[in-house]
């Protein structure tokens, strides 16, 4: 911290949980506490069970939060694979190439993501690319919605390279895709990495353009947490989001694993 006094840490650390915890962390145990609960009528929940999570770790809540993570991991890679790609080519086109792609690519963040649901739904129900009513065009519209994060975090780190690097592979004759592969992208390792977490856990809490593509067999986990709060089941859908949020934070500890082994390498 950039405080060095005793007494201006104990400030910081105060104010830091006073705006912490009304602001993120008490609406985050709210949602904890109805999970376990079966009525809510005075100040706090009562008739405590599990019953809410026996039902959702099963039948089709499992089946909804395996379709979550099928639909993030497959958007992510691929947001990750194109993201780098552009980030490589626009770090190539020079300040201005590099401008007109950033733009391109931040696009869809710049709209709500239900135009992003609608524009794909709209292209992609006719021939001759026709993806209506599969789980191809949710994955797709998930794509779309991440790559931007992927593209600037990967574009960002590029931009903090040291070109030594890349001269001295160069100088000692390796060819362009040997300092690609060898020298440039393991140093870009933690930053995609990262940005690779940060689309999943994106695509995971997806909903609005979701309710507008999804087919029957291909449900997602947030729009069953929708539902289920929609028909009044407020404790079900609880559990649900509890699951949720879980199964993002286990899958974003593992990547930050892996970023903090790449970054010693």
């Amino acid at each position: 911290m950039l405080v060095h006094s005793r007494t201006g840490k104990w400030t910081a650390w105060v104010t830091c949980a006073v705006l912490f915890l009304p602001l993120f962390a008490l609406p985050l145990l709210v949602i904890v506490a109805a999970s376990f609960a079966t009525h809510w009528s005075g100040a706090f929940p009562s008739g405590p069970t599990t019953a809410h999570y026996a039902a959702a770790v099963r039948g089709e809540s499992l089946q909804a939060l395996t379709t979550s993570l099928v639909t993030a991991v497959s958007a992510s890679l691929v947001a990750l694979t194109v993201g780098t790609w552009a980030a490589l080519a626009g770090a190539a086109l020079g300040r201005k190439g590099k401008r007109v792609l950033d733009a391109l690519f931040m696009l869809p963040v710049a709209v709500p993501s239900v135009v992003v649901g609608l524009a794909v739904l709209v292209a992609f129900s006719q021939p001759p690319v026709l993806l209506n009513g599969t789980r191809w065009i949710v994955i797709l519209a998930h794509t779309v919605l991440v790559t931007a994060f992927a593209h600037q975090s990967v574009s960002a780190a590029i931009q903090r390279l040291d070109p030594m690097y890349e001269q001295a592979a160069a100088s000692l004759g390796a060819r362009p895709s040997y300092v690609l592969f060898r020298v440039k992208l393991p140093l870009l390792l933690p930053s995609l990495n990262a940005a690779a977490g940060l689309c999943f856990a994106l695509s995971m809490g997806e909903l609005s353009a979701t309710m507008m593509l999804y087919p029957p067999d291909w449900t997602p986990l947030p729009v069953l947490v929708f539902t289920a709060t929609d028909r009044g089941s407020l404790f079900t859908g609880s559990a649900l989001a509890v699951v949720l949020m879980a199964a993002t934070l286990l899958a974003l500890l593992a990547v930050s694993r892996i970023r903090t082994k790449a970054s010693f390498r």
